[in-house]
């Protein structure tokens, strides 16, 4: 089961989620919402208006702002 972050390459906050998720070996996509703007909507949606990362969506829907890697974790085996 995989999810979409949505990040920008200056964010702190998502190198370092990433590099968690990367350790703990799950997988995902990565998208730039600078790089790609199309998809600043979807975050915008998830958070109120506003462009917060890192934004995670799941295959149901729902999202993650900036969530720890037990959260993911969690919401992953809710998913399962």
């Amino acid at each position: 089961m995989t999810f979409t972050m949505f990040s920008t390459p200056w964010c702190g906050y998502c190198h370092r989620l990433k590099s968690q998720l990367d350790r703990e070996g799950i997988e995902f996509t990565m998208v730039d919402i600078e790089a790609e703007p199309e998809h600043a909507l979807t975050v915008e949606q998830a958070n109120g208006g506003n462009q917060t990362v890192p934004t995670l969506l799941f295959t149901d829907g729902s999202t993650l702002t900036n969530p720890s890697v037990a959260q993911v974790k969690a919401k992953l085996a809710a998913l399962a």
